[in-house]
């Protein structure tokens, strides 16, 4: 299993690393700027850049692609059907990858964007997720080219991987998701103790990540659209009454947009 490295980019982006030690490879997920990673490769000279994954177009995710594949000779694999320059391998829903001698599966998470796409590892022991914008650590992403029916799919669809999963998310947004979680369910203890953890990360200038699935069901109100809590809680702020699942998504996605 490849060793994760978050490289920060920009105010809050975080570019993950996938180190091999058996081949002395790395591949960079979503380079937004190309510095970060020639910094670390300048630092580590035995290491080559041999794939950059992406998960959707947005410039903060592929802005240093094109750099680093006229630095490095790197292979670029993306969505299918994206804008984004300098894709080798354009990729589809249910493709399957093979990086550092492991399968890597594609899913199709269209919501925050249409392009985007996830990378699983369903490792028997350590499955792990590249989770882009979609699945935050306590949150979601924004609903800026999909409805939130598909965002509520492709969650649900993250949801069911199983519960040891590792997901690694390419935002510093743990202690504000966190914050509105707590509003959505002020006595749900598991949000409440995650809130202070995070809060002295951040105290200390630590990251917040990788997080697991079992915790983002137990904390993350968009997983969790089918609690009781979380309902009530939506159609109280909304003045509506929210069927549960996407309804309620719909409700507190548009909360969280002017928390």
């Amino acid at each position: 299993m490849p060793t994760f490295i978050a490289l920060p980019a920009f105010q809050d982006n975080y570019i993950w690393l996938l180190q091999d030690q058996d081949t002395l490879q790395v591949a960079a997920v979503d380079p937004g700027d190309a510095q970060p990673v020639i910094a670390w490769l300048s630092r580590h000279p035995e290491y080559q850049l041999a794939t950059i994954l992406l998960t959707h177009h947005h410039r903060d995710h592929t802005g240093g692609v094109l750099t680093l594949k006229a630095a490095t000779g790197c292979k670029v694999w993306g969505p299918a059907n994206s804008s984004i320059q300098g894709i080798d391998r354009p990729l589809e829903e249910g493709y399957q990858l093979r990086l550092f001698d492991q399968e890597i599966k594609v899913l199709a998470v269209p919501g925050h964007t249409l392009d985007h796409i996830a990378f699983f590892c369903n490792d028997p022991q350590e499955p792990w997720l590249l989770s882009g914008d979609t699945l935050f650590a306590g949150g979601c992403g924004r609903l800026f080219e999909g409805t939130a029916q598909q965002m509520h799919d492709s969650l649900q669809r993250l949801a069911s991987l199983p519960d040891n999963t590792t997901i690694y998310c390419t935002h510093e947004y743990t202690q504000s998701n966190l914050r509105f979680a707590r509003a959505v369910e002020p006595n749900n203890p598991d949000i409440q103790v995650r809130l202070e953890v995070v809060d002295e990360l951040r105290r200390d200038g630590r990251i917040t990540l990788p997080t697991t699935l079992a915790l983002e069901k137990r904390t993350n109100p968009f997983l969790r659209c089918e609690d009781p809590h979380v309902i009530g809680a939506a159609a109280a702020h909304s003045g509506t009454q929210t069927a549960p699942g996407v309804q309620t998504f719909a409700a507190i996605r548009a909360w969280k947009d002017t928390f």
